[in-house]
């Protein structure tokens, strides 16, 4: 059955505009859905807004059996979801915040081959009632799909450590199916750099991927820095920009829960329709936020990293960092909501004064993060000592708490075999370890503060040295000085 014929390139075409209604691909797109119909493992990088999505639900809709879909956020799962069976799509999602009814209906469509992509974070996928259906050998699985790859470069080492297991769920999976299964797996982002894509490949184990890349340059983004002196300077540049620009649709970014919903509470004050968007909200109450934003009934949105990622909004023409990201591609990722109908956006990234003296906050907000990971890791690394060298994940957890992340460090640094998504074997051969470089703490520091022009720097710092040569985008601040 797995081993079903390939659609005809005529076939893919007419799905193609039957359900979302397009004429032709946009490349890379075509290329993208072929290698997955061939059962190929893949790597693509493809700029926010690039039209990724299309590139793995239609070959899992012109396939007879399932394609999981790991994704990193509910919100992002719930679009998605939501936009396939607007279309009468046989798709589902599962997550922690599902009541009990709706996840024993979806397990119920599982069991019963009726879905063709099922979305889950790598916690889901690896739960035990999870497991035990998709193991099942009569269960038909074409396809493992990483969405937002980045996360597990991001989150992998730190509060999200199931992510450095996904490489063992290919072969475990396929021990259970039929003799002659093939299991396709390609991992999507915007932001991968060279570093983040050998630790994607590696990770997940991918087999001779076809590596498929777009730079990210936008030449209708028009990135902007601005140094603000005091905290006053910070709240008084935020609402000139947005007065200047109340008209039209944008989003305001804020780096905590707290920050979003005391920033929002403070700008309805002032007289602005908006809403504090985070992922401790309820699926009720983002949806209504998220149709009140698409339709236009709020201008803007003050929100976290948890907002953007999966919603289509073409006109969105403004976006307001009012605190830095701490890392240079959740920057990317969030700017990319611009602009996405191709028209000129604005970007601005409000940060402190270089000694930040008068305005130490954004220092204080960087070494809180830093400390944090600093302590858990530590943590780890002590308990590293005592985990016995083979053993099942969690007989381990039971008798550590911190079990998880001391084996994903352990994992990163090359000293660790996951033998299934469960079971481990540390080596004890040190010799060969691969000392995992984490992404220089300071390059989006670099990035703030460059005189160069910004698009170079981006393109540079991704791994795009070739089209970054000599160039002077135009349109950034740098570059209009």
């Amino acid at each position: 059955m797995n081993q079903a014929q390939i659609p005809s390139w005529q076939q893919v075409r007419a799905t193609f505009k039957h359900i979302w209604g397009y004429e032709d691909f946009r490349p890379p797109q075509g290329e993208i859905v072929q290698s997955l119909l061939a059962k190929k493992d893949s790597l693509i990088i493809m700029p926010t807004g690039g039209g990724k999505s299309i590139c793995f639900q239609l070959p899992a809709l012109l396939q007879t059996g399932l394609t999981l879909v790991v994704s990193p956020l509910v919100a992002l799962m719930e679009n998605q979801v939501q936009e396939l069976k607007e279309r009468k799509l046989k798709a589902d999602l599962l997550h922690s915040q599902l009541s009990s009814f709706q996840r024993r209906q979806t397990l119920r469509a599982l069991e019963r081959q009726q879905l063709r992509l099922l979305y889950l974070s790598p916690e889901t996928l690896l739960s035990p009632p999870v497991w035990e259906r998709l193991s099942h050998p009569e269960l038909e699985i074409n396809g493992l799909i990483l969405d937002e790859a980045h996360c597990l470069v991001q989150w992998g080492d730190s509060f999200r450590p199931a992510y450095r297991r996904l490489g063992a769920v290919r072969p475990a999976l396929l021990k259970s199916k039929r003799r002659g299964t093939k299991i396709a797996l390609a991992a999507f982002t915007a932001t991968a750099d060279p570093l983040a894509q050998t630790v994607i490949s590696e990770t997940l184990q991918l087999q001779q991927p076809t590596v498929f890349k777009l730079n990210p340059y936008r030449s209708n983004l028009n990135p902007n820095v601005r140094i603000i002196w005091t905290p006053q300077g910070r709240t008084q540049q935020l609402l000139k920009f947005i007065h200047k620009n109340q008209q039209s649709s944008g989003l305001v970014y804020a780096r905590t829960r707290k920050d979003s919903e005391n920033l929002a509470a403070w700008l309805a004050q002032k007289g602005y329709k908006t809403a504090s968007y985070h992922g401790g909200l309820g699926a009720e109450e983002r949806r209504e936020i998220e149709a009140s934003w698409l339709g236009g009934k709020i201008p803007f949105v003050v929100c976290t990293s948890a907002f953007g990622m999966g919603i289509n909004k073409p006109d969105v023409r403004w976006v307001i960092h009012y605190q830095a990201p701490l890392l240079l591609s959740e920057y990317v990722q969030e700017i990319g909501r611009a602009g996405r109908d191709g028209k000129a956006a604005e970007t601005l990234t409000l940060i402190s004064e270089p000694t930040g003296l008068l305005n130490p906050e954004d220092k204080q907000r960087q070494k809180f993060f830093e400390e944090k990971i600093r302590e858990q890791q530590l943590t780890a690394k002590q308990l590293i000592k005592k985990l016995p060298p083979t053993g099942e994940l969690e007989a381990v957890t039971q008798k550590w708490n911190d079990a998880p992340i001391a084996l994903s460090l352990l994992h990163s640094m090359g000293r660790l075999k996951w033998i299934d998504p469960f079971n481990y074997s540390i080596q004890k051969d040190s010799k060969n370890k691969i000392e995992r470089r984490s992404h220089p703490k300071n390059q989006m520091q670099q990035y703030l503060t460059t005189k160069k022009c910004r698009w170079q720097f981006l393109l540079t710092a991704f791994g795009f040295e070739k089209e970054a040569a000599n160039l002077r985008c135009g349109h950034c601040d740098n570059c209009r000085k």
